[in-house]
């Protein structure tokens, strides 16, 4: 077992000790891109989880297949970023599409549901987290929960459906169906167990983004103790 995820085993055993009854939703980060001629059936996969209310589903399209071919309207260099984060922290090779990360613990490829249907038998009880809008701001609150190891609290904006037709590259001529897009990632600041709130104009998100997704990742780690989403309109 990996430093990280030994840290994890530790501060999910005291989660299970003093979670509230109610278990949290599981998050699911695919990396893609319309470049890549493996991921439209991981994104149809997505699709179906982002369905789910037991489960935040996230698309994060990756910058490094714009290269061969097609550029993918929807990468981001913050997507990239955050899968090197993983491929470190869960000791991968190298990073790679269609890629599934399940809480921020574990990985398989595209739309392999296994490791998904295993966290989703799994005892989830996290930190709670609530996400409301009104008078065009969005609210974010952060439950207590002591004695656990600090986090960071990010709020990921997200489109939550789009079809492209794509031109070039490994997906020529295809139309493709892409869901819950992420336009950005923003820290919101450093969790340390504590009762925490946080506020922002709905007018300060990218303008396509249609919903967010609050997450409360340990720092230093990978693993994700708290997840809520909300549409913004």
């Amino acid at each position: 077992m990996t430093r990280s995820l030994l840290h994890y085993a530790l501060a999910a055993g005291m989660l299970c000790q003093i979670a509230p009854a109610n278990a949290r939703p599981v998050v699911v980060e695919l990396f893609t891109s319309q470049g890549c001629s493996s991921c439209p059936p991981a994104d149809s996969y997505l699709g179906k989880l982002s369905a789910r209310p037991d489960i935040v589903a996230l698309a994060f399209h990756v910058t490094y297949w714009d290269s061969l071919g097609w550029r993918d309207r929807f990468a981001l260099g913050e997507s990239v970023e955050r899968q090197d984060v993983y491929v470190r922290n869960l000791r991968l090779r190298s990073a790679y599409t269609p890629q599934l990360v399940i809480d921020g613990r574990e990985d398989s490829l595209g739309s392999d549901g296994r490791g998904v249907q295993r966290a989703m038998e799994e005892q989830r009880e996290g930190v709670e987290v609530e996400v409301s809008v009104r008078d065009d701001q969005v609210w974010i609150r952060v439950g207590a929960f002591p004695d656990v190891p600090q986090a960071d609290v990010l709020l990921v904006p997200y489109l939550r459906h789009a079809v492209s037709a794509v031109g070039r590259g490994e997906n020529a001529g295809r139309t493709l169906e892409e869901f819950n897009i992420v336009r950005g990632v923003k820290r919101l600041g450093r969790w340390k167990g504590e009762l925490q709130s946080y506020q922002l104009p709905v007018a300060s998100l990218p303008a396509d983004a249609t919903d967010v997704a609050v997450l409360v990742q340990l720092s230093g780690q990978t693993a994700i103790i708290g997840a809520a989403a909300r549409a913004l309109r």
